[in-house]
């Protein structure tokens, strides 16, 4: 019996290859980083060829290091930093330039003129999603436009484009499968995300042709099979999606209400809407959060730009912690911030504000404020601003969550946890298993290879680790919300 999932973790960063068991638990990973290209100010690629190697190499030290045989693994699930393209040539499988990553802002003109055309209701209506240079239609026609007779070639499938999954699968199975699925495809602002296919009219406004662009298939279901010459044997792919909807499949987030944030560089806020698909009124995000077995899922999703970001500066640009995981301590050494509120808007806010304009501050700053209150009101923040994205969800949802469970680096600060438990009045839930993005994609993958027969086994297997429970009342969470949104509105007004 194979009693291996293999999970492919391709993030922004680092390309990761973790083994889970049928208990899904970890048995070993390995994990390379990548280079990251600033060509101009704003501008990020990266090299598809790094990025596939990178990930070949993962692999192959996960299964040489703990003496895991390639025919010992059942399945293989694929987890991938979301928005980011990749253009290649369908005969030579080399790519016609970099990789255009989801953070780069070179589009931003062309999603003006969408704005300006009037084309944002529009947009919203079919993908659920903002325009904005985030997402991948954009980034696809300005490849095309910047080289000549690339659109020609295109339009004869000659030249084809993908997301990191698509690009991944494309080279795991020596170019057979040209698929992405459906959570992936859904963050284009190409896909209709009502009709589960790419949408004409959207594909004519940006002028990218179909012939181009990947089969869309269920996240959990057949997706290709490696290569024999990759691995000596052949090994079904059977999982994919998106990294945030898979740390939510990975949290077992499957009742509609169920929220998870990750706590990262920002925090990824998503709530399953079911088979609901909720048009927000807050500019929080419709989008697909899986297809298993012929059903659509759906979620709202929210993101703050600044997180652990935020601790990140501490250390490096003002020197007050020579560790992240110092902050913790620190916050604790004092009983509060002594009324201080910092708001991280370093890029400008994100949902539910969506304020580019807005700059950072720090405010009610006195004498006796000393650097323990500063990085005390920096956590603080992180947490605010998760609560500003969950009050607008209960909003648009209707739906009040029992709990969030959260997952991601800076879940680890224990007084984070308990400070975000006691604002939104709920209990925050981490993990025992805190992989949760990698073993979404391995739970995938699994169901879909018959490891595991439904979501309620899966439920079964996944463990909290630790709860934290609310210590204080709704005058004390009432009189802290309302000193943090003043402080919010002199940032957006500064």
């Amino acid at each position: 019996m194979k009693q291996y999932i293999l999970a492919l973790d391709e993030g922004t960063t680092s390309c990761r290859a973790i083994l889970f068991d049928r208990q899904g638990t970890v048995v070993g990973s390995a994990a390379g980083e990548f280079h990251q290209i600033y060509p101009q100010p704003g501008w990020v690629e990266q090299d598809p060829m790094e990025i596939w190697q990178c990930q070949l190499d993962a692999i192959h030290t996960v299964l040489k290091k703990y003496r895991v045989a390639a025919e010992d693994i059942a399945a293989i699930g694929i987890t991938n930093q979301r928005e980011t393209v990749v253009v290649w040539d369908r005969n030579t499988g080399r790519p016609v330039g970099n990789a255009v990553v989801w953070q780069c802002r070179r589009t931003a003109a062309i999603c003006e003129e969408l704005k300006q055309k009037g084309l944002e209701e529009k947009i919203r209506q079919k993908t659920g999603l903002v325009i904005d240079a985030y997402f991948s239609g954009t980034k696809i026609k300005w490849i095309l436009d910047r080289h000549p007779g690339l659109r020609e070639r295109a339009q004869r499938g000659a030249v084809l484009a993908g997301t990191m999954d698509t690009w991944l699968i494309w080279n795991l199975t020596g170019g057979k499968s040209h698929v992405t699925d459906y959570s992936n495809a859904s963050r284009t602002m190409l896909y209709n995300i009502r009709d589960l296919r790419w949408d004409e009219e959207l594909l004519r406004l940006l002028d990218v042709p179909p012939a181009m662009l990947a089969e869309g298939k269920p996240s959990g279901g057949y997706l290709g099979t490696t290569d024999l010459a990759l691995f000596g044997t052949e090994i079904p792919i059977t999982g994919a999606a998106g990294d945030q909807q898979s740390a939510l499949f990975g949290q077992a987030c499957f009742e509609a209400g169920a929220v998870k944030n990750t706590y990262g560089t920002g925090c990824f806020l998503l709530m399953n809407t079911g088979e609901k698909e909720i048009r927000s009124s807050h500019n929080l995000l419709t989008t697909i959060a899986w297809g298993i077995g012929g059903r659509i899922e759906y979620a709202l999703e929210g993101s703050v730009f600044v997180a652990g970001a935020a601790v990140q500066w501490l250390r490096d640009e003002l020197g007050l912690i020579k560790t992240s995981a110092e902050s913790e301590e620190m916050a604790l050494a004092v009983p509060d911030t002594q009324g201080v509120y910092m708001v991280p808007a370093f890029v400008g806010l994100g949902a539910p504000y969506w304020d580019m304009y807005a700059r950072g501050a720090l405010f009610g700053i006195t004498r006796g404020v000393n650097r323990n209150h500063i990085v005390r009101a920096v956590l603080e923040s992180i947490a605010y601003q998760s609560g500003d994205i969950l009050s607008v969800m209960e909003e648009d949802s209707g739906i009040r969550p029992a709990s969030l469970k959260v997952d991601g680096g800076a879940s680890a600060n224990n007084f984070l946890m308990q400070f975000q438990s006691d604002l939104l009045g709920i209990k925050v839930i981490r993990p025992a298993n805190v992989e949760t993005t990698a073993q979404g994609a391995a739970f995938l993958a699994g169901l879909a290879a018959g490891i595991w027969q439904d979501k309620k086994e899966i439920e079964s297997i996944w463990q909290a680790g630790r709860e934290f429970v609310p210590r204080r009342d709704d005058t004390w969470r009432k009189e802290k919300y309302m000193q943090w949104k003043r402080a919010v509105n002199s940032c957006r007004s500064f």
